[in-house]
């Protein structure tokens, strides 16, 4: 994977397609099954295309921010217009399942293609150096999801696989900008990739798609844990030669929901992941250093009101992407954090919302402070939405957001994104 350099190219390979169900229905939109019976074959899925207009800082009074995820203009000018995918790409995904002695077992996979073109191996990490958007190209298609299950209500759930990851996972499942767009990323550059930010790098870090061995326990009252080993992600930024890794991450998720009255209730939980990092500098040294980090979730439903908050700290997992500017030197990490405000409100068919997220990064030390003046100090982003139901599986949408991006030495730069469309969920 090439490293990212650059606030434009982060944006481009920190974007998110999430699993369907969260959308849909709950069943699936297909259900096939074997003239036995035995085996279940399903399918879900979505299209979604939205008109995305950003309004972006000035070429001429911008500021440099390393880290930075608002757009900034050039000399021709600082309005970019795009029709492409919002948060989440396109998506089919498809399960197998059955019941075997008394277990549980499935199958799935996430096949994610979006509308923009770009032929440049992964959609999401387009260089920025070769033809992309442009006429006799194609899209590009993500395989994010691979994974198995087995389990049952007594014994708890394993999952072996690609799927997404626990930290960070429940803010970006219930952001509402899943089905819009939100702030734009590489969709307000000339080289859009298969979708936006949404709210990324904006109040929470990118939660990912990792390989993952996961056990969950059976639900207690309302309660369940989930621990597991990923992975381990190489840096996105450190220039030291990447090592292997001596050990796998380790993640772990506590959830409870809490039933108050008729139409109300309580969701909580809490994550945590672990990874250490670890590079050679020459043929006979070498550094390394552990990335942290936990948060907190809570969502109160309250019949058509829906409240939720979110926070997140961390130590050398950077922002925006895990180990994205996490550490300076030879690995003297950065601390990072990060918190999300949403209320959501459904009137008949029409849901409006608004939130606000903020994801700070902090210097290593004072010589950190010193070398990197431009590293961006914060992210902001405040969006405000319109979800309407047309039908049952027909959302049409409109967004405004606001974003900026401080630097540590001082100065900013801001945004402004609006977007229209269609989210069509099966």
């Amino acid at each position: 994977m090439k490293r990212i350099r650059s606030a434009q190219q982060l944006a481009r390979a920190s974007v998110a397609g999430l699993v369907l169900v969260v959308l849909a229905a709950p069943a699936a939109a297909v259900d096939l099954k074997t003239p036995d019976g035995a085996w279940t074959f399903s399918i879900d899925g979505n299209v979604n295309v939205d008109y995305i207009f950003s309004s972006c800082q000035s070429s001429t009074s911008a500021v440099a921010v390393a880290g930075g995820l608002t757009c900034v203009g050039t000399a021709s000018g600082s309005s970019v217009s795009n029709i492409g995918n919002g948060l989440l790409p396109a998506a089919f995904t498809f399960a197998v399942s059955t019941t075997q002695d008394g277990i549980d077992l499935s199958a799935h996979l996430g096949l994610y293609p979006g509308i923009a073109t770009n032929d440049g191996g992964s959609p999401n990490l387009q260089t920025g150096n070769g033809p992309t958007n442009t006429a006799l190209g194609t899209t590009g298609l993500d395989i994010r999801q691979v994974y198995m299950t087995f389990g049952n209500k007594d014994m708890g759930t394993f999952t072996l696989g690609r799927n997404i990851g626990l930290f960070g996972a429940d803010v970006i499942l219930n952001d509402m900008t899943l089905p819009g767009v939100g702030a734009p990323g590489s969709a307000a550059t000339p080289f859009p990739s298969n979708t936006t930010l949404g709210g990324i790098g904006f109040g929470y870090i990118y939660t990912d798609w990792l390989g993952q061995i996961d056990y969950t326990t059976p639900d207690m009252s309302g309660f369940n844990l989930t621990v597991g080993l990923f992975d381990p992600l190489n840096s996105l930024s450190d220039a030291a030669a990447t090592a292997p890794k001596k050990a796998p991450g380790l993640h772990a998720k506590a959830a409870y929901t809490i039933p108050i009255a008729d139409g109300t209730k309580l969701y909580l939980s809490a994550a945590l992941l672990t990874q250490q990092q670890n590079f050679d500098t020459s043929a006979t040294t070498s550094y390394s250093y552990t990335g942290t980090g936990f948060d907190i979730f809570a969502k109160l439903d309250v019949q058509d009101l829906e409240l939720i908050g979110y926070y997140y700290h961390a130590d050398g997992l950077g922002t925006t992407a895990l180990f994205n500017l996490g550490a300076f030197g030879l690995g003297q990490t950065r601390t990072s954090y990060g918190f999300l405000g949403q209320a959501t409100y459904k009137i008949g068919q029409l849901k409006l919302g608004v939130n606000y997220g903020e994801s700070k990064l902090d210097t290593a030390n004072a010589a950190d402070a010193a070398a990197n003046p431009a590293l961006v100090a914060d992210n902001k982003k405040f969006t405000a939405g319109l979800y309407y139901s047309l039908t049952k599986n027909l959302t049409l949408l409109a967004e405004y957001s606001n974003v900026k991006s401080d630097a540590h030495v001082g100065g900013s730069n801001s945004a402004n994104t609006v977007n229209v469309g269609a989210f069509l969920g099966f």
